[in-house]
């Protein structure tokens, strides 16, 4: 049986929470990101791009950027905006969503790219 790892994090340091499921993995590559992007496309997903101050995270309002890109499906397109929103705000996490219509819901939602000092 393997052993539980002790996780910690405290107010106190903002390097040391976290925010997500996948920032407990290291950091997204491109490649990683670009598939994310095209399981949002496949599954017919309107994808949206938001970014916020690292002591932020975890609440509950990021900053949108633009407006999601309904019925986008070119995946160069989106990488080309989160990758311009991250140029931009080269201090905050940049997340990326999925909206699914049918279920009025996210069906994906992660930060893609970190910002400085937060591994």
């Amino acid at each position: 049986m393997s052993e539980v790892m002790d996780y910690s994090s405290r107010l106190t340091d903002p390097h040391s929470r976290k925010f997500e499921t996948f920032s407990y993995l290291p950091r997204m590559t491109a490649d990683q990101i670009r598939r994310q992007v095209e399981f949002i496309v496949s599954k017919g997903w309107n994808p949206a791009i938001e970014h916020t101050e690292p002591e932020e995270a975890t609440g509950s309002f990021w900053y949108m950027w633009k407006l999601p890109m309904f019925g986008e499906t070119n995946v160069d397109k989106i990488l080309s905006e989160a990758q311009l929103c991250h140029n931009l705000n080269p201090n905050h996490h940049v997340r990326l969503i999925g909206y699914d219509n049918y279920r009025q819901s996210q069906g994906a939602s992660m930060v893609i790219y970190r910002a400085p000092g937060f591994e």
